[in-house]
């Protein structure tokens, strides 16, 4: 255990309370969940807190699609929600609901005090507004035809054709989707944050670290976060708008009737407000996390798509409101499947509910997930194939089959009591199997021993693929001690009881101290586990120590093997027919107006091949490709990301350029042309790229 004891309270960000909770939640609340339970086991006071995020118009709207109070939905969703992150041993301190009187408290506490410091200011601005529903909207609520495209069906914020962005307003023959009524423009009061006004605090706050009580320095950004909020930074930082109108499912703004906190202002203060309700039940001290000389750690863990929020807005408003700001942010990746955005008509959008209900352990996917973790901030594969075989070999093979291998002899032989003692050897160095060399055991448990500071250190530093990494290598080094002392040879030779107990005690221990290491894991099974070697809850410093002249109880059966059939059911069970996302011919679009051959002509389109394709950070619509003209090579954004999540596999394709549209400065950068797509469902991923058949160079023109 480290010498100082350390106050710790960690979130992971909050589910929208309209959905279910899939594998895409899972990664980020088992990261979570992993980093808290090891700080547990280091003997720290480190609580973990979440909730549902429940008000805006989305909640609204869907309450009152299925009939019912937003009250009724949110309290249904929550249980659903509690339900599946429970059935992955997410060991939350407290489970809540931004929908709190601890919410609306501090919610109204902070914008008071921004107020009073001047960082508020009403504006009256002009919005769409939706004259049958009587209700201004949200931009996701507005769609119609790009103004830079002229694509149609576009949301109003941006172009997931183009990948344009621009307000609402500017949207040709817009409508709400909400009742397919055109909108009208109407003005309204709103209230802004002036985050512009931050930008000093937040260029030093971003780029700064915490010192522990540990005396290590903590970062409060991944270099990849600091990054980009330097860009957004530098690019000018804007007032934000943290105000809607009624009819809105939310918190109403003190003394502004009809006016409510947007989402994105109360939904942080969720973390607050869920850390008060624990505290009330707990005797814990609240001001002793958030106060602003707090000495306390205060951890987030975000996916990459809210980290505007997290590493600007939120400290922001919390350095100005007189509260403390957190520790570190720590963002995380995608999850795919198989390569590719998970997909309803594949079965790869997997719910949490569905992985349970197919018999499937949750403890196989937590350890699968740990595996591809790191520090970074990279998307993760879950390819079925490996997860079987990961899961199959490293949990099954190498790790569960040590306890296999020993525990009955220990039973049956020794009356379930392992050895006193064990021959000590002469070097603590790395280990020698020899069959010959009884001492070559306790060097085997004494090196396992020894890694416990360096396993440590990766799971502190997040690097739980590391880590796991180093517990197979242990692993392997204990299955080769098994092999080279077979105890199923030993029981059947004479004068050989004294070295077979010795060798199962050997492996019984290196068991006991590889289910250390994973249990931060793999909670549950270290659960049985330990009711298994009848010992109390594992905690870290138990590695110094071994199990000798210990009863065990008889050995059962801890963990089976992954069947694929399960897997197959799997997707099955989330597999919606392709046919259902394919435009019917009713909905196929009717034909633009006629054009002559001297309008076609203006267009230049070429044949390009794809050189290079990514993803762009700060957008969950666009690739940025680098495309070869034949004559030039050019940069080229395009919104397909929700059709193709796996940009590498574009690269090497032949696709049809418009090569003669101007220059369009975008946020991310200038894009020199638009690649062509055929498009048929309304939510992106039905794009199609357009490609040329064999034989076809970079440059050729298309007539």
């Amino acid at each position: 255990m480290t010498a100082q004891k350390r106050q710790i309270l960690v979130t992971s960000a909050l589910p929208y309370a309209n959905g279910a909770i899939h594998l895409g939640h899972m990664v980020e609340h088992i990261q979570t969940d992993i980093w808290v339970r090891f700080q547990k086991m280091r003997g720290h006071d480190c609580h973990y807190v979440c909730a549902d995020d429940t008000h805006g118009t989305p909640i609204m709207l869907k309450a009152e699609k299925d009939g019912v109070t937003p009250e009724a939905l949110i309290e249904r969703v929550h249980a659903e929600h509690l339900r599946d992150f429970t059935g992955f041993h997410i060991g939350y301190d407290n489970y809540y609901s931004t929908n709190s009187e601890e919410n609306r408290h501090y919610s109204y506490d902070i914008y008071r005090k921004l107020k009073a410091d001047g960082k508020i200011v009403s504006r009256t601005i002009e919005q769409l507004f939706d004259p049958e529903k009587q209700m201004f909207l949200p931009d996701r609520f507005v769609k119609g035809e790009c103004p830079k495209c002229g694509a149609k069906d576009q949301y109003g914020d941006s172009c997931e054709v183009c990948g344009a962005t621009y307000s609402p307003t500017e949207l040709k023959n817009p409508y709400s989707a909400v009742s397919g009524a055109t909108p009208v423009l109407r003005e309204s009061e709103h209230f802004f944050f002036r985050l512009g006004e931050c930008a000093d605090f937040l260029r030093e706050w971003t780029a700064g670290a915490s010192t522990l009580a540990d005396g290590r320095s903590q970062a409060h950004l991944q270099t990849e976060s600091l990054n980009k909020m330097n860009e957004w930074i530098d690019g000018g930082l804007q007032d934000w708008d943290i105000s809607r109108d009624a009819p809105y499912f939310g918190f109403e703004i003190p003394d502004a009737p009809g006016k409510y906190f947007y989402v994105w202002l109360d939904a942080p203060i969720g973390y607050m407000a869920s850390f008060k309700n624990l505290c009330e039940r707990s005797g814990l001290n609240f001001d002793d996390y958030f106060k602003a000389d707090s000495t306390a750690e205060l951890y987030h863990f975000i996916g990459k798509d809210i980290l505007y929020f997290h590493a600007l807005f939120w400290p922001a408003t919390l350095q100005y409101s007189g509260y403390r700001t957190p520790t570190g942010v720590f963002a995380h990746g995608f999850l795919t499947v198989d390569g590719q955005k998970m997909s309803k008509s594949r079965g790869t959008f997997i719910t949490a509910q569905s992985y349970l209900d197919c018999g499937l352990n949750p403890e196989w996917m937590r350890y699968y997930i740990a595996a591809k973790l790191s520090s970074k901030i990279e998307d993760i594969d879950l390819s079925l194939d490996d997860f079987v075989a990961r899961v199959n070999s490293d949990l099954i093979g190498k790790f569960i089959n040590i306890a296999s291998r020993a525990a009955g002899f220990i039973s049956k032989r020794f009356a379930g009591q392992l050895a006193a003692a064990l021959p000590q050897p002469a070097s603590l160095a790395s280990p020698v199997c020899y069959a010959g060399e009884l001492e070559a055991g306790a060097a085997l448990l004494a090196h396992l021993q020894q890694q416990a500071d360096s396993i440590a250190q990766a799971l502190e530093a997040r690097e739980y693929a590391r880590a796991l990494r180093e517990v197979m290598g242990l692993a392997d080094k204990v299955n080769a001690y098994v092999d080279a002392n077979k105890p199923w040879e030993l029981a059947k030779q004479e004068g050989q009881e004294a070295r077979l107990h010795e060798v199962c005690t050997v492996l019984i221990n290196a068991f006991r101290l590889l289910m250390i290491y994973l249990k931060p894991v793999l909670p549950k099974l270290a659960a049985d586990v330990e009711a298994f070697l009848n010992i109390a809850p594992l905690s870290w410093q138990d590695a110094s120590q071994l199990l000798l002249g210990h009863t065990i109880q008889p050995y059962q059966h801890l963990m089976t093997r992954i069947d694929p059939k399960q897997i197959e059911a799997l997707i099955e069970a989330n597999k919606q027919t392709v046919e259902a996302a394919k435009p019917t011919a009713a909905a196929v679009e009717p034909f633009a107006d006629t054009i002559g051959i001297d309008d076609f002509a203006k267009l230049d389109l070429r044949v390009a091949t794809v050189l290079d394709c990514k993803l762009v950070d700060g957008s969950d619509k666009l690739l940025q490709f680098t495309v070869d003209l034949g004559s030039e090579t050019r940069n080229i954004f395009s919104g397909i990301r929700k059709a193709y999540a796996d940009p590498a596999s574009l690269i090497g394709r032949k696709v049809i350029v418009v090569a003669n549209l101007a220059p369009r400065k975008m946020r991310f950068g200038v894009s020199q042309g638009m690649i062509l797509c055929a498009s048929g469902v309304d939510d992106g991923s039905g794009l199609f790229l357009l490609d040329s058949d064999d034989g076809a160079m970079p440059g050729m023109r298309v007539s």
